[in-house]
């Protein structure tokens, strides 16, 4: 099923001017446009099309909620009458959007056959917080909105504990130390900004030093929209395999990346429900855990001739 939406476009390049009109991400219009449901007066056109200003502009966008299952791998790590916890693999987006309906961790759930809250809206079934496409590892999943609702209150109150596993250029200077840098959106990026950000701040200790690179554990005290991955970069140490904050080029090709080595390993937080402790790890993913071989086995060996 499919919902229509139609406007008289202002002046400017199509997927801009979409994506204002709808009140949607502009990389969500460009996956409309890609698939052909965006028409300007009646005929596809490109996202980098200039409107003149007065075409009238259709999109074909899907009717929310309108979800299917799809089988595939998704490790559960807990499961109660309650919540589940499971291990989400890396390069599944978290939820559908508007252009996306298949191939997100939803997608999955909905196949698992367990209850899900409706508390986050008809696209969001369970879903309470997010992780990165690109990032692997734990994630709390509600089965019903009582439960929803007192596990989104535990982020607001950073009273969930989150680590995570990167494996950042270069060699920190401290074995522990907090970066605090607020946070704001420039365009699809996140950027750290002193002025106009939000407060956000990210503990990290040193676990492992190597040759070129090192193996750090990051604890968030916010929740912020790819804080660790920017916190890291502001500190000199971006993600390796992270190419969209500086963690790409020939570190991390060496060593195999082609996402960002980020890695949720370890949840724990007190039952919303029972009053129970609950206490969750998963280790690297294979990708992961094969880069980071390749980091040690660099470390060992011999420097070669002019190093």
């Amino acid at each position: 099923m499919s919902r229509r939406a139609a406007f008289v476009a202002a002046a400017g390049r199509l997927d801009a001017v979409a994506a204002a009109e709808l009140g949607i991400p502009r990389a969500e219009v460009q996956r409309l446009i890609a698939e052909g449901r965006v028409l300007v007066d009646g005929a596809p056109r490109p996202k980098s099309f200039r409107l003149a200003g007065g075409e009238r502009v259709e999109v074909s966008m899907a009717v929310p909620g309108d979800l299917v299952s799809e089988p595939g791998p998704l490790p559960i790590v807990y499961q109660d009458p309650f919540l589940l916890v499971v291990d989400k693999p890396a390069g599944l987006v978290t939820h559908p959007t508007a252009a996306r309906r298949a191939g997100t961790l939803v997608n999955r759930l909905l196949a698992l056959g367990v209850p899900l809250s409706t508390a986050g809206g008809p696209d969001r079934p369970g879903i309470v917080h997010r992780l990165d496409a690109g990032t692997s590892g734990l994630m709390l999943v509600a089965k019903d909105d009582e439960t929803h609702a007192a596990l989104a209150a535990m982020f607001r109150h950073h009273d969930v504990e989150r680590r995570y596993l990167a494996l950042v250029r270069g060699i920190p200077e401290h074995d522990r130390f907090l970066i605090e840098a607020p946070l704001a959106r420039r365009g699809a990026r996140v950027v750290a900004r002193a002025v106009a950000g939000r407060e956000s701040a990210t503990e990290v200790e040193v676990r492992e030093r190597l040759a070129r690179s090192t193996l750090v554990e990051a604890r968030p005290r916010t929740g912020r929209t790819h804080q660790i991955r920017v916190h890291l970069a502001a500190a000199g140490h971006p993600i390796l395999g992270d190419r969209a904050y500086g963690g790409g080029g020939d570190d991390a090709a060496r060593l195999g990346l082609s996402r960002p080595f980020l890695h949720s390993w370890r949840v724990v937080f007190v039952h919303p429900r029972t009053g129970g402790r609950i206490e969750c790890e998963a280790p690297l993913p294979h990708d992961l855990a094969r880069a980071l071989d390749r980091a040690r086995d660099g470390s060992r060996r011999p420097p070669g001739p002019g190093a």
